[in-house]
């Protein structure tokens, strides 16, 4: 009988939980760059534009807080003029131009600021991307042009990095949200002993809806 009991309150937890997950679907615009430093001299970056588009849940945890985890694809990448040399991409690159396309998980705490359906909110947590393509354009200072797929191994560049990143946005009452974020790097891209060290910088608006009507 207990374990029975056991049982069905478990089951009951978890399908309160679970009737009070929203899921949310969100896409737009970004602006994309790296700090990018040689030998610890920063070298000169450019913004690119990019994109982003993924789903996210909103799981109740306390009162006004939540757990918020995202998994998006994500369109960044970054231009440098480089005054250091290093592999990658080249110890006679002069400059580069990459475009990396990742996969995103970022485990995030939500908080509503008011209990009204209307509110503003901000979300914020640490997470990895996975390059799962990337390319780069680089000039050498032998008068050649470079075009090629980025290489990415353990002495190359990494597939994996770590990111903290910091949204701040907006929800009507018919569950539509706006809001902008900040990505802020904290793992290098590059593998290479003695090579750069690259972390995304990353801001940009998106644009929400949740998929089911919020619980009252």
């Amino acid at each position: 009988m207990k374990k029975n009991s056991l049982l069905v309150l478990i089951l009951f937890i978890h399908f309160t939980c679970l009737s009070q997950t929203r899921f949310l679907f969100f896409a737009g615009p970004q602006v994309t760059s790296a700090r990018y430093v040689i030998k610890d001299v920063k070298q000169e970056t450019q913004y690119k534009f990019g994109f982003q588009a993924g789903i996210g849940w909103k799981i109740p945890f306390e009162l006004n807080l939540f757990f918020a985890p995202e998994i998006y694809y994500s369109l960044k990448g970054y231009k440098v003029t480089l005054k250091e040399h290093a592999f990658p991409p080249s110890i006679f690159a002069k400059n580069n131009n990459t475009t990396l396309h990742t996969i995103d998980f970022i485990p995030m705490l939500q908080y509503d600021f008011g209990s009204h359906p209307a509110h503003l909110f901000i979300k914020v947590g640490a997470g990895i991307d996975f390059v799962f393509s990337g390319r780069e354009k680089f000039d050498l200072s032998t008068g050649e042009t470079i075009d090629q797929k980025m290489v990415f191994s353990f002495g190359d560049y990494g597939r994996f990095t770590s990111n903290a990143i910091v949204h701040f946005g907006y929800e009507t009452a018919g569950g539509i949200l706006i809001f902008g974020h900040y990505t802020y790097g904290l793992g290098s891209l590059n593998n290479a002993d003695g090579g750069p060290n690259i972390r995304h910088r990353i801001f940009g608006v998106s644009i929400g809806k949740y998929l089911n009507r919020k619980k009252r």
